[in-house]
């Protein structure tokens, strides 16, 4: 399967289930790896593959909408948000809240979901 990816995409959010998550924006950063419809990536037209910009501005446009408990639960929206909209038959997402804990750098959350053929 021919995938694209999108790597490092910052983005501040509320996130988190303590009363102070819910008024204190986090940097969390996603990592993506999608796995494109069909078999069409070496042609060069952008109609036959999955445009990035697309993907990152309506990431950015549902993150700005929606407010998540959970890491997993933001997780799993990207994932059928990218499937649904852009056809994907597989993704692979990494959520990851940056220096959220004293003594923690980062932690998060990876989750696959579809069929990886």
């Amino acid at each position: 399967m021919d995938t694209i990816f999108i790597s490092d995409l910052r983005l501040d959010i509320l996130i988190g289930v303590y009363d102070w998550e819910k008024k204190v924006p986090q940097k969390v950063q996603l990592d993506l790896e999608v796995g494109l419809p069909g078999r069409k990536s070496s042609s060069d037209r952008l109609g036959d593959t999955i445009d990035y910009a697309a993907v990152v501005s309506r990431i950015e446009a549902t993150l700005a909408e929606n407010r998540f408990g959970l890491l997993e639960s933001l997780a799993e929206h990207v994932a059928a948000l990218v499937m649904r909209e852009f056809r994907s038959p597989w993704v692979k997402i990494s959520v990851t809240k940056l220096a959220p804990l004293k003594n923690v750098k980062r932690l998060g959350v990876t989750i696959e979901r579809g069929e990886k053929t």
